[in-house]
């Protein structure tokens, strides 16, 4: 990879001082770049980044300075991943799916359709191997991946157009990243991936019929609402997209034990804030798009969602196949999601149900 390539807009002076090793070190204190995928200031994620930066540098007093740069800024978007394994950046904060073409098991730790939801996924990763799992995949590349953050259940999409069958998928022009993609490209979908900042011109143009973006409050952030009417739900795509603060590996072992913890802690703190964040600004959200009488919030139907769950079996099947290290991640995956799903039927989803009811008869 040419770290030179990967800078956006260097040339004289800034290509030479990339070429320097990083972090830079002054007066005892490492001064950290963390790249993004997301815009400037983008509610949840930009400003999700950016508090995490915030509680590394002041859990450390200072020692570790990290710096946001917003997708665009010091790399391009979607180059996070090159930038930090070459050590042009030190760290990325971004979704695995990203980058799923260095390897398909990285999709396992963003969001698997039908997967588990952000709070079993972290339970995953940190009591049932999905840690050990995610330090190999990355580590091929030089990186140490933690977890950082999850949106929980997301929305279906935006469509220009109303969707009642698995017919109406086919030519239909939609943004999705993941293996979402990957199924409705077997319904006959085009599918692409675009950066968050250039989907609603997409849309507004043209150039796409449909997209999925996050959940009610990050696409009324980004003005989907403004460039489609009828949006769908549950994403069945993204149950529980997880995001990842991913270190240079070489500069994570060079980091004391003490701070390679304080790292892991703040990770682990953001983890709840952001998920505890969405839950409440989707809500508030959600009652601004209800009130808007032009937009449909609709159910996917039951014989579409017989199609996304059958297709969804073939492409996790398909993609297992690919290498023996994605075999196992989906071994491990999949292990553990059989298991937590006997548990919610009995828990959560039972609870819900019974809420519901309860709280509806009065």
């Amino acid at each position: 990879m040419d770290r030179r390539k990967l800078l956006m807009g260097a040339t004289g002076a800034s290509v030479a001082a990339a070429t320097f090793p990083t972090p830079s070190i002054a007066q005892g204190v490492r001064e950290l770049k963390m790249v993004t995928d997301w815009p400037k200031a983008l509610p949840g994620l930009g400003t999700g980044a950016d508090r995490l930066a915030e509680k590394i540098t002041a859990m450390t007093d200072g020692r570790l300075k990290v710096t946001v740069y917003p997708a665009g800024t010091l790399v391009r978007p979607f180059q996070t991943f090159d930038a930090v394994s070459a050590g042009v950046a030190d760290m990325y904060h971004s979704v695995e799916y990203y980058f799923e073409k260095k390897t398909q098991a990285l999709n396992f730790f963003a969001a698997v359709p039908y997967g588990l939801t952000g709070t079993e996924f972290s339970a995953w990763v940190y009591y049932g191997g999905g840690q050990a799992l995610w330090d190999e995949v990355s580590g091929q590349f030089g990186l140490k991946p933690l977890l950082c953050g999850t949106s929980g259940v997301q929305m279906g999409g935006w469509f220009n157009r109303e969707i009642n069958s698995p017919e109406g998928f086919k030519g239909l022009r939609y943004r999705m990243p993941g293996l979402g993609a990957e199924v409705l490209r077997n319904m006959g979908a085009t599918v692409v991936n675009l950066p968050g900042g250039e989907i609603v011109g997409a849309l507004k143009s043209g150039a796409i019929d449909a997209s999925e973006w996050v959940g009610p409050w990050l696409d009324l952030a980004l003005g989907l609402q403004n460039a489609a009417s009828y949006y769908y739900y549950p994403g069945f795509h993204e149950p529980g997209t997880a995001f990842v603060l991913s270190v240079n590996r070489k500069l994570w072992d060079s980091f004391t034990p003490v701070d390679r913890r304080i790292i892991e802690n703040a990770c682990a703190s953001d983890f709840t804030h952001m998920l505890a964040e969405f839950t409440a600004e989707n809500a508030n959200a959600l009652k601004i798009i209800r009130k808007d009488g032009r937009i449909k919030v609709l159910p996917f139907d039951d014989q579409l969602t017989k199609v996304f769950g059958q297709l969804s079996r073939q492409v996790l099947a398909d993609v297992a196949a690919k290498d023996a290290l994605t075999r196992k991640v989906y071994e491990s995956y999949m292990s553990f999601l059989t298991d937590v799903m006997d548990l919610q039927e009995i828990n959560d989803r039972a609870y819900l149900t019974s809420r519901h009811t309860a709280l509806s008869s009065t």
